[in-house]
């Protein structure tokens, strides 16, 4: 309605979201971020040790992932995504020095598992359809109580994939969480699996177009803008307290509370979310990557587990990291740069390099936190939840915090009409 806001409280990827969702020029959008950077745990930033501009994570698309690309789409960044014409991964077993390709086909018919030529070595066709059982109806299991969690196919294909869309070591990891995942990558074949890298870097591709497309549209984008406290009368929100200031709420103002857990658990202490976390440790090393070395490589019987080659450097991610926390910087650097030497083919010293652990990077994906995750929708008349721990029905990864805000803005969208 004319004169009503919109204030989205929150800007990382699921406040971005919801944000763009709603800027059609009929409502006002206000968008408010603790930090003084957009973007949360998916943005760039310059970093003065390596005198570059880094990710503060490896992200990863798949071409399934609807809801990111459709984002990508609208706010102009869906040219930033570069990755191979078909869907192709490359490994190397640190153990054998065994190198693959995994080459799944473009349709939904998975005729690749018959080729020896596109498959995981040392894997037969019959143990691909172990898969299969967690696409089977019923109630939510640990993975390990439904598909078989050994042999050479799940340790070289399917815990690799499932630890990097979970966050979580896949014995533990919500069935239910993992078939949301295989339902709209890998069933549906290869034409939804291709992997897609920011290739200049996350600003690049999902905040700095997303912040010019609201802006251009007449959104107000406030950073350095905590909210304190959130004033509640009966059961609407009356007004949003941010220290110095209080914003008051007319009659047909919204709010999109799109926060980390834990803050969202200090405004609304009644809120129930996950309590468990999982860390993430990624490294950068500033040194070109050898010509060869594939723009995504997976790496089996080592630390590392996945190496990101750009332009100016190689980056590794590491996936469930809770037992590197207490490990040195520089230990953990020389260690983990020895696997990139060898899996890249590299005889150079240490480069310049930067370590980032993000400890409480998402929920753990288990089944009893699964269970935790708050529905977008609240006992308060003018509020709304975004964030990819909220109830998405899939893990915390980009495509799921970017479909909370789609969620978020449809419902404030319907409860405005």
């Amino acid at each position: 309605m004319p004169g009503s806001a919109i204030h989205v409280v929150g800007a990382g990827l699921a406040g971005l979201a919801a944000a763009v969702r709603l800027a059609d020029g009929s409502r006002e959008i206000i968008l408010h971020e603790a930090a003084r950077q957009a973007g949360g745990r998916c943005r760039s930033y310059h970093d003065a040790q390596l005198g570059m501009t880094i990710d503060n994570g490896n992200h990863l698309l798949l071409s399934g992932n609807v809801s990111a690309r459709n984002f990508l789409a609208a706010i102009g960044g869906a040219e930033e995504m570069q990755g191979p014409d078909d869907a192709e991964f490359s490994f190397v077993d640190l153990a054998s020095m065994q190198r693959w390709v995994v080459r799944p086909n473009a349709g939904p018919l998975p005729w690749w598992i018959f080729s020896a030529h596109r498959r995981t070595p040392g894997s037969r066709w019959s143990d691909h359809l172990a898969l299969l059982r967690l696409l089977l109806p019923g109630g939510d299991r640990p993975i390990a109580e439904v598909m078989r969690c050994e042999g050479a196919l799940y340790e070289r294909l399917w815990r690799p994939f499932l630890l990097a869309a979970l966050n979580t070591e896949p014995k533990e990891g919500s069935r239910r969480l993992a078939a949301a995942v295989v339902r709209e990558t890998l069933a549906k074949g290869g034409v939804a699996c291709r992997p897609l890298v920011a290739a200049h870097g996350l600003s690049a591709a999902f905040i700095e177009p997303a912040l010019r497309h609201l802006a251009a549209r007449g959104a107000q984008i406030r950073f350095d803008h905590r909210l304190k406290k959130i004033i509640f009368s009966q059961d609407r929100i009356d007004a949003l307290d941010f220290g110095e200031e209080t914003t008051p709420l007319g009659p047909q103002d919204h709010v999109i509370l799109a926060v980390p857990p834990n803050v969202a658990r200090e405004l609304l202490p009644e809120l129930e979310t996950p309590e468990s976390f999982r860390a993430i440790v990624n490294a950068h090393f500033k040194i070109p990557p050898p010509a060869d070395l594939p723009p995504v490589l997976g790496v089996i019987n080592g630390t590392v587990e996945w190496i990101f080659a750009f332009p100016d450097r190689i980056s590794i991610t590491i996936s469930g990291a809770d037992r590197l926390l207490d490990v040195p910087r520089e230990e953990l650097a020389q260690s983990l740069w020895a696997e990139v030497v060898r899996a890249a083919h590299i005889e150079k010293p240490l480069p310049p390099w930067q370590i980032i652990k993000e400890k409480r990077a998402t929920f753990a994906a288990t089944v009893a936190e699964n269970t935790r995750r708050p529905d977008a929708a609240t006992a308060y008349a003018n509020l709304t939840l975004a964030g990819d721990w909220t109830a998405t029905g899939l893990p915390a990864t980009i495509e799921g915090a970017i479909r909370s805000g789609d969620l978020a803005a449809d419902l404030v969208a319907r409860s405005r009409r």
